[in-house]
């Protein structure tokens, strides 16, 4: 039986098959024993993406893996990068360092700040992610196709991202086939990528996605 660790775009925790691209963590949100999670969703306002593989490195998952025979952290995993970056995680400075790098730049061209700090940085995300309490901002459906690739909309409970200016439905096991008309959406559409996630897009940073999503 699978572990519940896997993110959806709306920062939800799912036990599913799939596994995705990357991990990431929000802190020790489990049970080491029952390798289950707890009632808190996070731990911290870091809400980080990692690599699956680095250094060589092997880990428990929602183990033991702290030096002290403690949890460490709790291994997440998501789809791609786009699907990571709408539930309101962010690059790993440590295991991923030049991605967070470019995130980071990006940041400060979006919002005129000179070398922006990583606490900062999440707490400005943390303000904005649905799975910590925020409101979806509503997104007309003019709007959408002005909106930069990667950003991730949703209406109905489903979510869609914008991939060379077409709506592309996400699923856990990978991008679904074919476009969606911005229209099907309707007024009930609202922007599911944090704010300040779109303005990094917005200014040159650009995603990881799914081989699924296609050439």
């Amino acid at each position: 039986m699978p572990l519940q660790n896997r993110i959806d775009p709306f920062g939800d925790i799912h036990a599913v098959e799939a596994r995705g691209l990357f991990t990431g963590n929000r802190g020790v949100i489990h049970d080491p024993a029952t390798k289950t999670l707890l009632t808190r969703r996070w731990k911290t306002k870091a809400w980080i993406i990692c690599e699956c593989e680095f250094r060589g490195r092997r880990r428990e998952v929602m183990g033991r893996n702290a030096r002290s025979g403690n949890a460490g952290w709790t291994e997440l995993f998501f789809l791609d990068e786009v699907t990571a970056l709408a539930a309101g995680h962010r690059p790993c400075f440590y295991c991923r360092r030049e991605r967070a790098k470019e995130f980071a730049e990006c940041y400060a061209d979006a919002f005129g700040i000179t070398r922006p700090r990583a606490p900062e940085i999440d707490a400005r995300l943390h303000s904005e992610r649905l799975a910590a309490g925020s409101v979806l901002p509503a997104v007309h459906q003019a709007e959408i196709k002005s909106l930069p690739d990667g950003t991730m909309v949703t209406a109905g409970r489903h979510a869609f991202a914008l991939h060379r200016g077409r709506l592309r439905k996400w699923g856990f096991d990978g991008w679904h086939s074919g476009s969606v008309p911005a229209a099907e959406l309707g007024v009930e559409a609202r922007l599911l990528t944090p704010p300040t996630t779109v303005a990094v897009l917005q200014n040159g940073f650009r995603p990881i996605w799914h081989p699924s999503i296609g050439d």
